[in-house]
């Protein structure tokens, strides 16, 4: 079925749930009022169902590929970039000064959810770009600032970000790639990097990237890395496209899905470059840009959870098997208690994950703005949201599968690629294993202060709703759960820090449940019934296994495992 932009959908999370009137209010973001949100959701909703969705097929079956060391993308991505950047889908949240629009994270995070459901390949192209502006604006010198950002805003040109070699993953620490002073201010760049989403493409007159390395007599581990701006094309006099820089892509991942988005193995052979921030701090600045990626990689789950909802819905509503189960029924699988079962389940789902990315928008929005106790409130969500929507997006992907049956399961129907494109998404941009361990560690290293202020926020607001009063009972169970973690030692803290994440997730989403029934109508209210009476209490269990800390974990010696 055609996709369809859900902006009815924004407007409530905006105005009922996620609170977005807060962000509006603010001087900085006057220009930010429904009329203008609406007209330019509408726009960018139309270019996903018109330009965007169509191209969805076919970069799964035309992948992008490497010629002759020239990637080339699939048909019609060219035109589908140019659309995007043309509307300014890439600068929304990019200061005003470079060409950005200046509106608020809020806004960019409703049109990457509907750029992602409609083709997520190609989607990931902006998002980079999108993170490395926001890098820049806040650590590049005013030089590197006023030759990029314009051209990066504009979509004119695009961006990656370098971290991961094949020694070093999760361990930025052990990246071994060199940055040695060539003494014009400059650098050159030597080493390997793996996994670099949208390395190359034949469609921007430029490629930044961002590349970690090291400096000479740097100290070792994530203190002596340094971040450095390295283009595709060194800019001549003039700031255009000049001479090729000693990079190259050596070859393209075969992936389980994303098959139009390139995934390249990328070489730096004394690579021109220029330091971003200060030596050796090259991990703050790299943390500016992959928290923006983390928020983009959550709406990643809820974009799938979107577009796998609207395809199993439309497929149950016209299948028919059977005779009418139910009065007035039509005889299509809808009617099916199991069939209604699984689509509320994906609906439910779709809706807390969406609302928790929205959430987590508003507060890096007043954050930004200078408010500190949402700054923080962001910190704590920010691995939730990572984690539970992308979990979400592998989960109601698979249920949408088996919505469609023997037919989900054959490529023609389209569902089976929401599948393998969303499955990356709980590995990149940190696992959402890291995402749970930093949630119970650097979260939980104010003693649990802003962890504790949001279970308080949570629990009152259930205590005060009529249908919140188990939502009450799973915060305090919350509670309980965050003060045994914080009793434990850090590994131990690990051994639960998964189901904690995922049980935190699941009180959250009965809240925002709780929201939309108080504001909308009947249908709102069922479907929170739904989540509270059938998804809510599984966070119980969650909580038991984490109080389990990393107990029984090690019960079983390598050489049993592998027995």
């Amino acid at each position: 079925m055609p996709y369809r932009a859900p902006i009815a959908e924004f407007e409530f999370l905006l105005a009922h749930v996620a609170g977005f009137d807060r962000v509006s209010a603010l001087p900085r973001h006057a220009e930010a009022t429904p009329e203008t949100v609406r007209a330019l959701l509408s726009e960018a909703g139309r270019i996903c169902e018109e330009v965007l969705a169509p191209l969805n097929r076919i970069g799964d079956m035309q992948p992008t590929r490497l010629e002759n060391g020239v990637v080339r993308t699939p048909p019609g991505y060219a035109d589908g970039y140019r659309a995007m950047a043309e509307a300014g889908m890439t600068a929304i949240s990019a200061s005003p000064d470079h060409g950005g629009l200046g509106l608020p994270i809020t806004v960019t995070t409703c049109v990457n959810d509907m750029a992602g459901a409609a083709c997520l390949a190609l989607q990931m192209n902006p998002l980079m770009t999108q993170g490395q502006i926001e890098a820049l604006e806040h650590h590049a010198s005013e030089e590197i600032k006023a030759l990029y950002l314009p051209r990066l805003t504009s979509g004119d040109w695009s961006s990656t970000m370098n971290l991961t070699e094949p020694q070093a993953g999760s361990d930025v620490g052990a990246l071994t790639t060199r940055a040695e002073p060539a003494g014009d201010g400059t650098y050159k760049i030597t080493g390997q990097k793996i996994y670099i989403s949208w390395g190359d493409n034949d469609f921007t007159g430029n490629v930044v990237h961002l590349v970690l390395a090291r400096l000479p007599d740097a100290p070792k581990g994530t203190k002596g890395i340094s971040l450095f701006l390295v283009p595709k094309l060194i800019p001549d006099a003039a700031g255009e496209p000049g001479v090729a820089n000693s990079l190259k892509v050596v070859s393209l991942e075969h992936k389980l899905g994303l098959h139009g988005s390139p995934t390249c193995v990328m070489q730096y052979d004394g690579a021109k470059g220029w330091l971003v921030g200060e030596e050796n701090r090259g991990m703050a600045a790299m943390f500016t840009m992959m928290n923006n990626a983390r928020l983009g990689v959550a709406v990643h789950g809820v974009s799938i959870c979107d577009a796998a909802t609207q395809a199993a819905i439309a497929y149950a509503m016209d299948r028919r098997q059977g005779r009418p189960l139910v009065e007035g029924g039509s005889g299509a699988i809808v009617d099916h208690a199991d069939v209604r079962r699984m689509l509320m389940e994906m609906k439910a789902e779709t809706f807390a994950a969406r609302a928790m990315a929205l959430d987590l928008a508003v507060s890096i929005d007043l954050g930004h703005a200078g408010d500190e106790a949402q700054a923080a409130r962001a910190a704590v969500l920010t691995p939730i949201a990572k984690a539970y929507g992308t979990e979400m997006g592998i989960k109601v992907a698979n249920i949408g599968i088996q919505v469609h049956g023997g037919m989900g399961y054959i490529e023609e129907t389209g569902v089976a690629q929401f599948a393998r494109d969303v499955r990356v998404a709980a590995i990149y941009e940190g696992t959402n294993g890291i995402q749970a361990m930093d949630l119970v560690g650097r979260k939980m290293a104010d003693g649990g202060a802003a962890i504790g202020a949001l279970i308080d926020a949570l629990e009152a607001e259930a205590a005060g709703h009529a249908m919140g009063a188990p939502v009450a009972q799973m915060a305090q169970a919350l509670r309980g759960a965050t003060e045994a973690l914080l009793a434990m030692e850090m590994n131990d803290r690990f051994g639960g820090s998964f189901p904690y994440l995922m049980g935190f997730a699941r009180v959250l989403g009965a809240v925002y449940h709780l929201r939309a029934a108080a504001a909308g109508d009947a249908a709102r209210g069922a479907l929170a019934r739904f989540y509270i009476d059938r998804l809510l209490p599984e966070a119980q269990g969650l909580f038991a296994q984490a109080r389990h800390g990393a107990a029984g974990l090690y019960d079983l010696s390598p050489d049993d495992l592998a027995a």
